[in-house]
């Protein structure tokens, strides 16, 4: 009996046993691949002394008035700077940031000598306009050799020396963090 074309040619029914060896012969040279390694583990951020700068601050309430000379009050990386005679309390204020940043004078990509002749610049038109709180960004040194921030420590000095200057403290992480300072200024009055 001939076949028709579009009749399919019977086959014989396929074993369960039949597929299941021919299933490992195609798969016989197949090996696992290796496990993926773990993800790397996130470096966590050095933790924040929080309850010893209240500490230091609160030593400081303590002792009211009873600071001798101009004080410079290292924190860790932190510098804080009260003018002799001025109450903690304004030190404390200027780092909660109770006072509004009127201007900023950015320094970064500076040299020294530049940084000095921008900041003299900087506060003489603070003097004119009798701003009271500025923020002068120093940055925190990581395009310096060795990654130390020259200007931290420099700017901090030059600050010092001016009468106009009561204090200054480490901006908060928003308006620069290590890498600037929130300065607290007082003008003699007017006649």
């Amino acid at each position: 009996m001939r076949r028709r074309p579009h009749e399919p040619e019977k086959q014989e029914p396929v074993t369960d046993a039949e597929e299941a060896d021919c299933f490992l012969r195609a798969v016989a040279d197949v090996r696992p691949l290796p496990a993926p390694p773990p993800p790397p583990r996130p470096v966590p951020p050095p933790p924040l002394p929080l309850q010893r700068h209240q500490d230091e601050l609160a030593v400081l309430e303590v002792l009211g008035h009873g600071l001798n000379g101009d004080e410079v009050l290292e924190s860790g990386d932190e510098w804080l700077y009260l003018r002799s005679g001025l109450s903690p309390a304004l030190l404390r204020d200027l780092r909660r940031g109770r006072f509004r940043i009127q201007e900023r004078l950015d320094l970064h990509g500076c040299t020294v000598e530049e940084a000095r002749t921008e900041l003299a610049a900087f506060l003489r038109e603070a003097r004119q306009w009798r701003w009271t709180c500025i923020c002068v960004i120093h940055g925190k040194g990581l395009g310096s050799p060795g990654r130390v921030p020259v200007l931290k420590r420099l700017v901090g000095g030059w600050l010092m020396r001016h009468q106009e200057v009561l204090a200054f403290a480490q901006a908060r992480p928003e308006e620069g963090g290590s890498g600037a300072l929130r300065v607290l200024l007082g003008w003699p009055r007017r006649r």
